[in-house]
């Protein structure tokens, strides 16, 4: 038999598919890996996918550039698969703050408690006495889940909560002083965040700013002399998202509570972040607490949940029973409420501070914040070769002391001594373009890491990386590949 040549073919000999070769939507849907597949994921969501699909490869026939392998029925289910397992992946994920600032606006603020997600779990779950009150069977009033809590921890007579401290400020202006004055010190005309300022608020809430004082300096008397027949109250804003130094004067909570008693007005203090507890007890900066300012005469006094008070977002308001009575009675109250998952969360993280001794324990905030600087210091040490050998030769990962932050508004000037990871380029090229993809690179992972840039350097600060996170994070350095 003469032996034949050997067939020569070429990649420019095989022919692209033609849109005829196109199997039916049907067909992929009844075959039975297409079946198996609409199983799991509906066969609606499947069709609508496989159509597009289609669609696409119908415009490449007609382009001359389909690959004749792309219309295997195993191929497209398998693209099919990979956009519907896309589409499933959730937004909002878990990721690794090592950032160095714990309350992180943009990565969630405070982490709650054990005890405040099992809480969330139940509430989540099963039905609730959200707004019913189990002694009498009559409808209740779902303040009353944690008025009693807040009135015992901080002092006050009454008390009421919103979805955010902005809201909270909001309310309780547009209640008390809806087409009045409101006395505030120029120097305390924050901007809260993302844009929300303290003279926007005053105007979006109805009531009139009445400014005082100069940026550095504010005295008695500028309070004194600012009351009118139109003033409806005094307040004060704690500036806990900066601090004025040098050539300073302010005035007390209590002088100015005090000025507005002369005058029969109400004086309000926006705390912003608002701490339950001395945060000098774990060695932290001082911050004025609640119960200190509703005890220094305050009326009126609003703070957030989710910073320093370690719980949910949420705006607290507290104080005189008869001025939350008339803020509960504001229709704003219902556009503002809560619901019953912040409640469920915000009860159990109020009830930690009866127990304060117990609190470094059992509150993560408190905990991440009161951690010591050693033991940073040695986790550093132990996860320096890992990330040595993830990132490769052309970087240097040394284990360093830095300083941490508490963040969102809270002490902005104080720092906490901390330890971390520093990552430099070494290799050839531009070092400030290799960070940038190195850092882009750990934000890519299964569970992203998220560090900072600065000093030509990637920064990552442990604060935040507890123990029992260690392995998870270890085990996901060693699988990656720069």
């Amino acid at each position: 038999m003469t032996e034949q040549p050997p067939v020569n073919v070429s990649k420019t000999a095989i022919k692209p598919a033609q849109a005829t070769d196109i199997p039916s939507l049907e067909r992929l849907l009844s075959s039975a890996p297409g079946q198996v597949l609409a199983g799991a994921v509906g066969r609606s969501r499947l069709a609508a996918t496989l159509r597009q699909l289609l669609d696409e490869a119908r415009a490449q026939a007609v382009a001359g550039t389909l690959p004749a392998a792309a219309l295997e029925h195993d191929a497209l289910l398998s693209r099919a698969q990979s956009q519907l397992d896309a589409q499933d992946q959730p937004r909002l994920r878990a990721v690794y703050n090592l950032t160095g600032t714990v309350l992180h606006t943009n990565l969630g603020r405070a982490l709650l408690p054990e005890a405040a997600i099992q809480a969330v779990v139940q509430a989540l779950s099963s039905p609730a006495n959200l707004e019913f009150d189990l002694n009498t069977g009559r409808r209740g009033d779902r303040d009353d889940l944690i008025e009693e809590l807040l009135c015992e921890l901080t002092g006050a007579e009454a008390a009421t909560v919103v979805n955010n401290n902005a809201a909270a400020v909001l309310l309780m202006l547009n209640a008390l002083a809806n087409r009045r004055e409101v006395v505030v010190s120029r120097g305390e005309l924050v901007e809260i965040g993302g844009a929300f300022r303290i003279p926007d608020i005053m105007q979006r809430a109805g009531a009139r700013l009445a400014e005082i004082g100069t940026t550095n300096r504010t005295h008695p008397a500028d309070y004194e002399n600012a009351v009118g027949p139109r003033t409806a109250m005094l307040m004060k804003v704690h500036c806990s998202n900066y601090a004025v130094t040098g050539f300073t004067r302010n005035v007390s909570v209590a002088q100015v509570a005090n000025i507005a008693h002369s005058h029969g007005l109400p004086a309000a203090v926006d705390l912003g972040s608002g701490t339950l507890v001395d945060l000098t007890l774990w060695g932290l900066p001082r911050e004025v607490t609640v119960r200190e300012t509703i005890e220094a005469g305050a009326d009126i006094v609003t703070f957030s949940g989710d910073k320093l008070l370690g719980g949910p977002q949420a705006g607290l308001i507290v104080g005189r029973a008869d001025l939350i009575r008339k803020i509960k009675k504001n229709p704003l109250k219902r556009a503002l409420r809560v619901g019953k998952l912040t409640l469920a969360a915000l009860e159990p993280v109020l009830a930690l501070y009866r127990a304060p001794e117990l609190l470094a324990d059992r509150l993560t905030t408190l905990r991440l914040l009161a951690r010591p600087a050693a033991h940073m210091r040695q986790q550093a040490r132990r996860l320096q070769q890992v990330l040595q050998q993830a990132v490769g030769k052309d970087y240097e990962v040394q284990a360093s002391p830095m300083f941490s932050q508490i963040g969102s508004g809270a002490l902005p000037v104080d720092q906490l001594p901390s330890h971390g990871l520093i990552v430099r380029h070494i290799g050839t090229g531009g070092s400030g373009r290799a960070l940038q993809k190195l850092e882009s690179n750990l934000r890519q992972l299964p569970r992203p890491i998220i560090g900072r840039i600065a000093q030509d350097a990637l920064w990552l600060d442990l604060r935040c990386l507890e123990e029992s996170d260690e392995p998870a994070f270890t085990q996901q350095l060693q699988e990656y590949v720069a």
